[in-house]
């Protein structure tokens, strides 16, 4: 299974030593989600990742950083929605969060992937409940619209990945579980 880590939207003390360490263990993508950040403490925080990593560096904000920066792509969002005049899809991915079936199908096309969020209830967002029944799940991957480019974000945990992958994703983003489990644990994740 494809799985994205995404960052805490907070900062903290050792963030990006972990994030090297996981990118050395084999972590493929990392969306860069810091939704309060100043343009000059993402600079910092990008600074303090190994150069051969960067490229698998997304942004959620501040996208122009992605050009500055060699990173690996730019993510829309409701704070960004449109794509910047400066954007090559030759040289970065991009993706966009879609909290409905319908979004998904109309917003496929032109995305490297897209997130379908929540699917479960939020480990990171107190009081974000899922917003699917399994039944309409299934019914998307019935259709083949979880198939192609699609990551499920919201709750999920590493004893979900199989029941994400059973409901027909491409692969999972996760957020919550990691950075609690590697906080409390310091426990090492296969990527």
């Amino acid at each position: 299974m494809n799985i994205i880590l995404l960052t805490k939207a907070d900062f903290f003390e050792g963030e990006t030593d972990i994030v090297n360490k996981q990118f050395s263990d084999g972590l493929q993508r990392l969306h860069l989600r810091k939704p309060m950040a100043t343009k000059e403490e993402l600079k910092a925080w990008i600074e303090d990742i190994r150069h051969p990593y960067r490229k698998r560096i997304v942004l959620h904000d501040h996208h122009d950083l992605a050009q500055d920066y060699g990173l690996g792509g730019i993510h829309l969002n409701s704070r960004n929605a449109e794509v910047p005049d400066w954007f090559s899809g030759d040289l970065f991915s991009l993706s966009r969060s879609c909290h409905t079936i319908s979004e998904i199908t109309a917003h496929q096309d032109g995305f490297d992937y897209v997130f379908l969020s929540p699917i479960f209830d939020s480990i990171s967002k107190e009081g974000y409940h899922s917003a699917f029944s399994k039944e309409e799940l299934l019914e998307a991957k019935r259709n083949g619209i979880l198939s192609k480019n699609v990551y499920a974000l919201g709750g999920i945990t590493f004893d979900k990945l199989n029941e994400i992958q059973n409901l027909g994703f491409y692969g999972a983003a996760i957020l919550g579980t990691f950075w609690n489990n590697e906080l409390q644990t310091n426990r090492h994740i296969i990527w």
